[in-house]
C-alpha cells in the first residue's frame, strides 16, 4: 500500500515539473517572436525608398520658399544656341537644390532642378516648354506652348522611377489646366543626359558672372 502510495506521489512531481518546463519554453518563443517584430534593422530595411524621396523633397522645398538656403550662380551664352541661368542653393552641409533655366532660339526652354542629399543626387525635376502660333490675327496672335515635366525618382544615384505630364496651355485660355491634378504616367528612365548636364554644372559651382557654353 505504501508502494503505491510512493508511486502516486512521485508520478505527480514528475507531472507538475513536465508542465513548468512547458510554460517556460512557451515564455520563451513568444518572447522571441515580438523580439523578431521589433528589430529595427528589419524595420529600416522595410521603408519605402519612394516615400524618404518625397519627405526629403517636401522639406527642401519648405527650406527654399522660407530662403532658408544661401544661393550663388551665374549665367551662360552659346551665341545663337542657347542662353541659361544656373543657381546653387546650399546649407551647412553643401549644395542641396541646382536650379537651370534655359531657352533656345527656336521656340523652347526648359527648367531643371537637381535636388541632393549627403552629397548624392536623388530628385530631378524637369519642365520642357516648346511653343508655336496657333491662330489669332498679326496684331493679337495667339500662342500656344506645350509642356513636358518630368519627375526622377533616383537611389543610389541610379533611377528607380519615372513619371511625366504633358499638356498645353493657350494665351487665350479663359481656364489653364492645373499641373498638380494631371496623373503622372510611368515612363522609362532615360536619365544619361540629365546626369551629364548635372556633371557640369557641378564642375561650374564656384563660376560667376558670365561664361560661354558649359
Amino acid at each position: 500500500m505504501k508502494t503505491i502510495f510512493f508511486t502516486a506521489i512521485l508520478l505527480l512531481a514528475v507531472s507538475c515539473k513536465n508542465d513548468k518546463e512547458k510554460t517556460v519554453s512557451e515564455k520563451l518563443v513568444l518572447t522571441d517572436s515580438s523580439t523578431v517584430k521589433k528589430d529595427p534593422v528589419q524595420t529600416e530595411n522595410s521603408s519605402d525608398p519612394m516615400e524618404e524621396i518625397k519627405k526629403e523633397y517636401a522639406a527642401l522645398q519648405t527650406q527654399l520658399k522660407a530662403q532658408k538656403l544661401s544661393s550663388k550662380g551665374f549665367t551662360y551664352n552659346c551665341n545663337d544656341e542657347r542662353s541659361g541661368k544656373v543657381t546653387f542653393y546650399s546649407d551647412q552641409k553643401g549644395i542641396r537644390i541646382i536650379e537651370h533655366s534655359y531657352d533656345e532660339y527656336s521656340h523652347f526652354g526648359s527648367t531643371e532642378q537637381y535636388f541632393i542629399k549627403d552629397g548624392n543626387l536623388f530628385f530631378i525635376f524637369k519642365k520642357d516648354t516648346g511653343w508655336n502660333f496657333d491662330g489669332g490675327t498679326p496684331e493679337k496672335p495667339i500662342t500656344k506652348d506645350d509642356i513636358t515635366e518630368s519627375r526622377i525618382y533616383l537611389q543610389n544615384n541610379k533611377p528607380i522611377k519615372c513619371l511625366e505630364k504633358q499638356y498645353s496651355i493657350r494665351s487665350n485660355a479663359t481656364e489653364k489646366p492645373s499641373p498638380d491634378k494631371i496623373p503622372g504616367k510611368e515612363t522609362q528612365c532615360n536619365t544619361d543626359e540629365l546626369i551629364k548636364t548635372y556633371q557640369a554644372l557641378l564642375k561650374n559651382k564656384d563660376q560667376k558672372g558670365e561664361i560661354k557654353c558649359l
